[in-house]
């Protein structure tokens, strides 16, 4: 879009309502904490050194994230995964501000977190999250900044937890698959079942 792209979208679009300007309240109330607790997904969004952002999946059972007292910071445990630390090398070079979007299975409202972050390594902090029988490496302390409720209207277009648009796993080729024929190297051996299996045991 030109320069005054800004000032097009004002005519394209109408302005939002002013619930919907005033529902973020800075702080995570009785509301957002209990979403939190039922939440076993959230999606971390980081912006690295250069500005190039970055979205990761974090998952857990349900309420791997909490809330502080005060609802001012949330404390999520870094699961291990492939090593790539892109979302924690983005909050250690960048500005390390992050996104967090909350999801609840069977439920099309959203919560959302977005805030400055830093990692903490802190063992006696990390044995209080021990989950699959590992304590996390680090954990992510975000300082809330806006808190609120998301409209549903993306995860019912979606369908997300309805059956419409739900497909059987072997539609696809596995994981491995996929990215060996990616990258060009010789197909694993290994079922799909038993890749799945596999990485059970390393959650």
């Amino acid at each position: 879009m030109p320069d005054d792209a800004s000032a097009q979208l004002d005519q394209l679009y109408i302005p939002p309502h002013k619930f919907t300007v005033a529902k973020d309240i800075g702080w995570v109330d009785k509301h957002g904490r209990r979403f939190v607790e039922l939440s076993p997904f959230v999606a971390l969004a980081t912006v690295g050194p250069d500005g190039t952002v970055d979205v990761s999946p974090r998952g857990g059972g349900p309420g791997f994230v909490r809330v502080a007292d005060d609802g001012k910071s949330v404390v999520m445990p870094d699961r291990p995964g492939n090593n790539r630390l892109d979302s924690l090398r983005n909050i250690t070079e960048g500005s390390g501000e992050v996104g967090l979007m909350f999801m609840i299975p069977g439920v099309d409202d959203i919560y959302r977190i977005n805030g400055p972050a830093r990692l903490v390594v802190d063992e006696a902090l990390a044995n209080e999250f021990i989950e699959f029988g590992k304590a996390p490496k680090t954990l992510l302390k975000v300082e809330v900044r806006e808190a609120y409720l998301h409209c549903p209207k993306a995860l019912m277009r979606a369908d997300l937890w309805g059956d419409s648009h739900r497909i059987d796993r072997a539609t696809l080729p596995s994981l491995s698959e996929m990215v060996t024929d990616q990258i060009g190297i010789e197909r694993p051996k290994t079922t799909l079942q038993e890749q799945v299996e596999g990485l059970k045991q390393s959650l």
